[in-house]
């Protein structure tokens, strides 16, 4: 009897002092709590997080946000007048913000991480309008502060904010085309421009070429990009980038190839014009030239338009042939030569070259006379 009433006095000294503990372990959390509310903010620590490469929204639109909630400056504020909810919210209405998140530390230093959309591709509409998107297809609009290297896809069928089923289906295709193309610096360095097709599907331009890499959908692009790095490292390496004028890396372990013919000239018919005329300008340059190497220019010896004509097709001549040509039979004992789609770029005639006298050449007749060029002979002058 007396051994129980000594244990009911032992349990109850006991829960006591776990209460007396309790109550004064309340106490100082509540004065601590009590002490840091009524400090001052000493600072504020931005850091911002997934934007290895870009950079779209900086502290100062941090610094800009936090005013905006605390209607002037943190610093020196009392800790417990901070809304942080709401700081954190008032942050997250930037589209460039994923998440931010604010604590203050023992310092009474506020610090606030940030976490930055970062974008992954650059698209075009059909009516021209442009954003970006990031990993989780959010759309993002074009920045004054930074405009990011990415590849570009043109053609993008929709200008609204909610896509379609298909058209979400088609910019998670866009996504794995451009995420596989930054992920190999050959073809980083290769693709211009990416289009997209009225079936949905990827035409690529090349910076340096004209052929057209039809890509197909966006499914295995990792694939199709090495397919199409090793066909430029073994085949346009030795053929030349102007033999095909059409690469296809839509078929199962396979390139199909299409060499360039007379329809894929006729394509190239404006760029060639303007090639043209460089090649007038010059040849213009060169004949007059030579025309001074042999007598100054009055009323008998002028420059005409044959002569420029001539020079033109002169310089046509030497340049490199898209169309395949019959070799011609060779002289006996000499090598045969190898005719190619597209032959080795041949010599350009210098611009200035000094040459020996000749004759002028001959103008078409037209029934009067024409005086030919007047040479100078050694220690004789000129009449």
């Amino acid at each position: 009897m007396e051994q129980t009433k000594r244990y009911s006095i032992k349990k109850i000294l006991l829960t006591t002092l776990w209460v007396v503990l309790g109550a004064a372990s309340v106490l100082l959390l509540a004065a601590a709590i009590r002490k840091k509310d009524t400090s001052r903010c000493k600072g504020v620590e931005i850091t911002i997080k997934g934007a290895d490469a870009n950079v779209f929204v900086d502290e100062a639109d941090i610094m800009q946000g936090i005013r905006q909630v605390e209607s002037g400056d943190p610093v020196g504020k009392p800790v417990g007048a901070f809304n942080l909810k709401m700081m954190e919210a008032q942050l997250e209405k930037n589209i460039w913000i994923k998440s931010a998140e604010l604590f203050f530390d023992n310092n009474e230093v506020l610090r606030v991480n940030v976490q930055e959309r970062e974008p992954v591709a650059r698209v075009f509409t059909a009516t021209g309008n442009s954003f970006y998107i990031d990993q989780e297809l959010t759309m993002l609009p074009l920045s004054d502060k930074f405009s990011a290297r990415l590849p570009v896809f043109t053609g993008f069928p929709s200008d609204a904010r909610v896509l379609a089923p298909a058209d979400s289906s088609l910019l998670a295709e866009i996504r794995d085309v451009s995420l596989a193309i930054q992920q190999d610096t050959f073809c980083m360095a290769l693709i211009d421009q990416v289009d997209i097709t009225d079936r949905r599907e990827f035409d690529m331009l090349p910076k340096v070429g004209n052929q057209l890499i039809r890509f197909g959908t966006g499914t295995d692009a990792e694939e199709k990009l090495n397919k199409l790095k090793l066909f430029y490292k073994e085949i346009m390496a030795t053929t030349g980038l102007a033999e095909y004028s059409v690469i296809s890396l839509q078929y199962k372990n396979q390139v199909v190839a299409k060499k360039r013919g007379a329809e894929d000239i006729a394509a190239d018919a404006q760029r060639t014009m303007l090639m043209m005329q460089a090649l007038a300008e010059r040849a213009k340059q060169q004949a007059n030239d030579s025309l001074q190497m042999i007598q100054q220019d009055n009323e008998r010896n002028t420059v005409d338009s044959s002569m420029i004509q001539q020079s033109i097709e002169r310089e046509e001549s030497a340049q490199p042939s898209n169309t395949y040509e019959k070799p011609k039979p060779q002289e006996e004992g000499a090598t045969p030569a190898v005719t190619q789609t597209v032959a080795a770029p041949a010599a350009s005639v210098p611009a200035k070259q000094p040459a020996k006298p000749g004759p002028k050449p001959a103008k078409p007749e037209t029934g009067k006379p024409k005086p030919k060029a007047v040479m100078k002979k050694p220690n004789t002058p000129i009449p």
